[in-house]
């Protein structure tokens, strides 16, 4: 990395709201949790809640690259190069922030 930039490992938390309708007796309502609790409720609907972010660090390239081939393992004979094409979010490639930070606003 040059130009006085860093690559920033950011790790998030992504929340669902779930629902499931399940049949229960009328006197044991809580046995419903029971059929949850073990994945054989059928979902019923879902509402993504978003991100959360947990934590950062500034972390170097070659130790990125290292952290890629963990987590993405099927790609682990690719270059560098694509690795971070592929998986790495270079400035200016998100959804405008850096025109933002360029014109020095804060959210």
């Amino acid at each position: 990395m040059s130009d006085g930039k860093v690559w920033v490992m950011v790790e998030t938390i992504s929340q669902y709201r779930m629902r499931y309708m399940v049949e229960a007796p009328a006197d044991h309502p809580e046995y419903a949790l029971d059929d949850v609790t073990c994945e054989d409720a059928k979902e019923f609907s879902q509402l993504w809640l978003g991100e959360t972010i947990v934590s950062h660090r500034v972390v170097p390239e070659d130790e990125a690259i290292a952290i890629c081939d963990v987590d993405n393992d099927y790609c682990k004979s690719w270059s560098s190069e694509q690795k971070i094409d592929t998986f790495f979010t270079k400035e200016g490639e998100g959804n405008g922030m850096t025109k933002y930070r360029n014109e020095r606003v804060t959210l």
